[in-house]
């Protein structure tokens, strides 16, 4: 498993040669899954047998001649045991699924493919008289049940986590910084269950780390012992140049045994997920990573997809466009659209479109409110603008105000889902990393939008774009649609 929260970059191995794996006593843990993981996909185990049955009850149904004597009987009854095992097969209840990341989505997407394959292969084979309503209708019914299943087991478990239940306990090895910055990082998202218990650094930073991470803090050559003493049953290494080669073999040769989880952070800023894989050269296993592709069918599909998406959403909205252009008309002076230029894919400077929501002379005020300005970075924030108008708030806290750039999108200057539109004031000051994000269109929503909005530090803001830059997929466009909509019920973030 790679975790991908490491800024740091893979350092040179050391030049020492590593000692032979320890001969001394180790800390043992009970070998296999962690005892919460083991009740949770006993309980998955128990819903998908469930689901399977109520999809064999239904097939039954709609055949009532089916009997004990006939084949479709017993595939119907059979799906009581082979779903689960297929599930189980394809590794969708491997606990490092849970919780997090698409993999477990993917199993059991896998699982469902497989059974589709199985149940036609066999029909065909041994002339079975399979009907469709199990091979069209019950398998991709019971597959979808299973996902949505899945979703909300997920929700329930990141729950959890955020009590700080069903998680591991960690152990960070690595030098002071990227130890730290791991750390928070991990803090920061407790949905990933991973609970810092310890840090193993350089001499050097000891006293460092130990005043901010708030734990017990070692030496590399203690990771063990700290484990052991803890209680903990994961290792999370970031990639710097003590951590590298040599030590971390040895290492991986001391955790033999013991039960205990290793983790290597792989030193890639936002670079994650489909782009990352493990290729073997000659027996040598490296770490490949794929070029962001920003051209292709992908992005034909999704230029079109936007056009679509916005031209119907404009027609079957429009009624509440023409009531909110009426109430900022009727309520305070000026135009009903705010116009205010953008900087968009490749530096092109567009139009912007918005619902005024603000007095017409609201940028000449900026510098008389400068002294309460929250931002940490090249915006300009307040949580209670006096610029803001009535309408104009109760259209912020519901994000009404940019239902507008759907224009933007049929005219092609924007997407639907992208990086958080800047202003050419921002652009100016970017450095080589943060202008990353105009490789992309600008979007209407976007990873931002669904983790906070303004509450979120620009150093935040900017790590989401260049997530979904490097990262970019049409799955990840459809999540990011299907939580923006949760985003915008809550108003976290909105003013």
């Amino acid at each position: 498993m790679l975790l991908d929260h490491s800024a740091v970059r893979l350092g040179t191995a050391s030049r020492a040669v590593a000692a032979p794996p320890s001969t001394a006593r180790r800390p043992r843990l009970q070998a296999g899954r962690t005892p919460w993981a083991g009740r949770y996909s006993r309980a998955l185990t128990a819903f998908e047998a469930v689901a399977a049955a109520v999809a064999g009850v239904c097939v039954l149904g709609t055949h009532p001649g089916a009997s004990p004597t006939t084949s479709l009987f017993w595939a119907s009854v059979g799906l009581v045991v082979v779903w689960p095992v297929l599930l189980h097969a394809t590794g969708a209840h491997a606990e490092r699924v849970f919780g997090t990341g698409s993999d477990e989505y993917r199993a059991v997407g896998r699982a469902g493919f497989l059974l589709l394959a199985v149940a036609g292969f066999a029909s065909y084979a041994a002339e079975l008289d399979l009907s469709r309503a199990l091979v069209v209708g019950a398998v991709p019914a019971l597959t979808l049940g299973t996902l949505l299943g899945r979703f909300a087991a997920r929700r329930a478990l990141r729950g959890l986590r955020v009590q700080g239940r069903c998680t591991k306990r960690v152990v960070v090895v690595g030098r002071g910084t990227a130890a730290l910055e791991l750390v928070d990082r991990l803090r920061r998202e407790p949905f990933a269950g991973l609970e810092v218990v310890a840090a193993c650094v350089t001499p050097d930073d000891r006293d460092r780390v130990a005043g901010a991470a708030g734990v017990p803090v070692g030496g590399l050559d203690d990771v063990l012992t700290l484990a052991g003493r803890l209680g903990a049953d994961t290792i999370a290494v970031t990639s710097a140049s003590e951590t590298a080669a040599q030590y971390l073999r040895s290492l991986s040769w001391q955790l033999e045994g013991t039960g205990i989880e290793l983790l290597v952070a792989p030193g890639l800023v936002e670079v994650a997920g489909p782009r990352l894989h493990i290729r073997p050269f000659e027996g040598l296993p490296l770490l490949s990573v794929e070029q962001p592709r920003f051209q292709g069918w992908q992005r034909v599909v999704k230029g079109g997809m936007d056009k679509v998406v916005a031209a119907l959403m404009v027609l079957l909205i429009a009624p509440v466009l023409l009531g909110i252009a009426a109430a900022v008309k009727l309520t305070s002076p000026g135009p009903v659209l705010y116009r205010q230029e953008r900087v968009g894919v490749n530096g092109r400077a567009f139009t912007m479109l918005k619902f005024r929501s603000m007095v017409v002379d609201a940028d000449r005020q900026v510098g008389a409110l400068l002294a309460h300005n929250i931002s940490d970075g090249l915006l300009f924030k307040m949580r209670v603008d006096p610029r803001v108008t009535p309408v104009g708030r109760v259209l912020r806290r519901l994000s009404l105000d940019e239902l507008p750039q759907l224009f933007n999108v049929l005219g092609g200057s924007m997407s639907l889902v992208g990086p958080r539109p800047p202003l050419p004031g921002e652009v100016a000051r970017y450095d080589t990393s943060v202008s990353r994000r105009l490789l992309v269109k600008p979007g209407l929503t976007g990873l931002w939008q669904i983790s906070g909005r303004s509450d979120l530090s620009w150093e935040e803001s900017v790590r989401l774009d260049l997530r979904y830059v490097e990262n970019w997929s049409l799955a990840m466009d459809l999540l990011i649609l299907a939580k923006t909509a949760r985003a915008v019920l809550s108003k976290s973030g909105a003013y």
